[in-house]
């Protein structure tokens, strides 16, 4: 009686492992790029709109603050990437960027927290199939860059436009 369990509960521990180790790196490896913007939540997801213009969106739901890209191919550029390297190179690679904008409350300000997610796959032959690899989050922290920039920039023209204002109206 006692060895059924124990068969039971081993085949148990070495099945629940052995799905831990395809997703390990998420835990162990994966940060994804995140930024806090003084902004509110308006004028950050213009801002990552009109950083991420060039990209084809289907998906961009403001109410959820979530946009999605389509698959790209990028099969040059990660095969330029690993010239150096001892492996060799890839068949066809692609990724997706998901973006996510929310608001919160920072000292009784709204910021906004843009989050980028690249998911990038590459097949090394077609009888392998699609592999998921980890990214290099260089595409991301380019976008979050561009999306402070574009931030930055309106607000310093808001805070010109209203010194302006103030001026127009003393000299009225």
């Amino acid at each position: 009686m006692i060895s059924k369990y124990f068969i039971y509960i081993c085949f148990l521990t070495l099945v629940g492992c052995s799905s831990y180790q395809k997703y390990k790196y998420v835990t162990e490896e994966l940060e994804i790029p995140a930024r806090v913007f003084n902004a509110d939540f308006n004028e950050a997801w213009q801002s990552v709109l009109d950083v991420m213009k060039r990209y084809d969106l289907p998906l961009k739901n403001q109410e959820a603050g979530i946009l999605k890209t389509s698959w790209m191919d990028n099969t040059e550029e990660v095969n330029f990437a690993d010239s150096f390297s001892k492996s060799s190179a890839v068949k066809a690679a692609k990724f997706k960027l998901i973006i996510n904008v929310t608001k919160g409350f920072k000292d009784k300000r709204e910021v906004s927290k843009v989050t980028v997610y690249k998911r990038q796959l590459i097949q090394n032959d077609i009888l392998q199939g699609w592999k998921e690899i980890p990214s290099d989050n260089i595409i991301e922290k380019t976008i979050l860059y561009r999306i402070e920039r574009l931030i930055t920039i309106d607000q310093k023209l808001k805070e010109v436009e209203k010194k302006k204002e103030a001026e127009d109206l003393k000299n009225f």
